[in-house]
């Protein structure tokens, strides 16, 4: 009896010092050193890709986010013209009374899972190019796909050269800019395809307009 104690004993003993040292390694020091090198080696991407703009933080570079200037009479939001608009953000339902994700919400992230025929996605991509072609004068032939279809997380912070592009005459006289300067901004912001051949070239909106915003207050010089 008195082994079996002993024995019991020491294997719950050695049970609480291998947690009590895997507890301060994985948990403690594990961690740390991992926080370290990050901070280190990649404090920007450590710290949430942050855009700041005179001291502040506006954002992140990973999550796209909306433009807008109030709601209409409808509740519905009216995006501000004077600055570049994302794609539209429509993936999982939310808590909102419309019950979808139009407003990047980061805890309902996710595709809408609509499919192609379905008539309620048809019918919001045509309002949608509609929107797109009246707002800044180009064919509805024209109009990128992006501009009238959300991303498959509806967190997507980039649209493509051509949907900025073809934003940029509008966007500068909002600002009373001149064109040429806030086409040659866009081009300055297009990122080529990782690696020269990964992706597509884009454009991530939150520093594209955090540009534009820079310019602006800076007298419109760039």
């Amino acid at each position: 009896m008195n082994n079996s104690v002993r024995n019991t004993a020491r294997l719950i003993g050695a049970g609480l010092r291998a947690l009590l040292v895997l507890t301060v390694v994985c948990g403690v020091v594990y961690p740390l050193v991992v926080t370290g090198v990050a901070q280190a080696a990649f404090p920007g991407k450590a710290n949430g890709s942050e855009v700041s703009s005179h001291g502040q933080v506006v954002g992140s570079s990973l999550i796209g986010q909306r433009y807008d200037k109030g709601k209409d009479k409808r509740g519905n939001p009216v995006p501000d013209l004077r600055f570049f608009q994302p794609r539209p953000a429509a993936g999982l339902g939310s808590n909102r009374a419309n019950g979808v994700n139009t407003g990047y919400d980061l805890q309902v992230s996710g595709a809408s899972n609509l499919g192609a025929t379905n008539t309620d996605l048809v019918k919001a991509v045509k309002e949608r190019k509609r929107w797109v072609s009246e707002t800044y004068g180009v064919p509805e032939a024209k109009v990128p796909a992006d501009a009238v279809t959300s991303s498959g997380s509806g967190l997507d912070p980039d649209i493509s050269p051509a949907y900025a592009e073809l934003q940029a005459d509008r966007v500068a006289r909002e600002n009373h800019l001149p064109g040429g300067t806030v086409r040659r901004l866009v081009e300055r912001h297009t990122d080529a395809r990782t690696l020269g051949f990964l992706g597509e070239p884009r454009v991530n909106v939150l520093e594209l307009n955090t540009a534009l915003k820079d310019l602006v207050h800076g007298g419109g010089k760039g």
